[in-house]
């Protein structure tokens, strides 16, 4: 399968991510029609015949299966194990704080939404202080998240790497975590995808 039809910022997925595009900002992801598929009022949705899907995670690994693809989801037990802890600890610690940055202080900015959070922001620069030494020592001598090769575990956790160097948090002492980052904006399918989201209106 394509990468870049796998993870575009992890919300740029082959998907029915924002009811046939609507705009989060606009609250839109709230009208009736979206609803009736999400009830979360959340993206992404996947829409796939007579089945529905929410949860970015759910989405990525349904996508390699269906599209039978066994490098960035292997087979072995052990691997998908391991990449969907990573994808779980991403979506709950590391790219939850990192993400609440990236939208209150850059987000809501770009879209006049108004002014940061200053208790969430707090909060999430508390939580990265907590989590990001973690994913620095499990990145300290590896190439990627795991079995040093690409996977959705790298898809997810490098959701937020364009924001990296644009929020109030100082990547400075973990230098794995920035070379990390560096590999991945190297990757083609990255590249790619970040042309191809350059190429939207509105950021998912």
């Amino acid at each position: 399968m394509p990468a870049p039809d796998v993870m575009p910022g992890k919300l740029r997925l082959l998907v029915y991510s924002c009811a046939g595009g609507h705009d989060l900002f606009k609250g839109e992801l709230r009208l009736p029609g979206y609803l009736a598929l999400n009830a979360n009022a959340k993206a992404p949705t996947l829409v796939d015949g007579d089945f529905t899907l929410w949860e970015t995670t759910a989405i990525m690994q349904y996508l390699c299966e269906k599209a039978g693809d066994s490098t960035l989801f292997p087979r072995n037990p052990r691997l998908r194990a391991d990449i969907t802890r990573w994808q779980c600890w991403e979506g709950l610690y590391f790219n939850a704080a990192l993400g609440t940055l990236a939208f209150e202080t850059v987000a809501k900015a770009r879209f006049h939404l108004g002014h940061p959070d200053a208790s969430l922001v707090e909060q999430a620069r508390a939580t990265l202080s907590r989590f990001a030494p973690v994913l620095n020592g499990h990145l300290d001598g590896r190439k990627y998240m795991v079995d040093e090769r690409l996977t959705l575990a790298d898809y997810s956790m490098a959701t937020f790497e364009p924001y990296a160097d644009r929020v109030p948090f100082d990547f400075t002492p973990f230098r794995h975590i920035q070379s990390y980052f560096e590999r991945m904006r190297q990757s083609e399918h990255w590249i790619r995808t970040g042309k191809a989201a350059a190429a939207q209106p509105i950021a998912a």
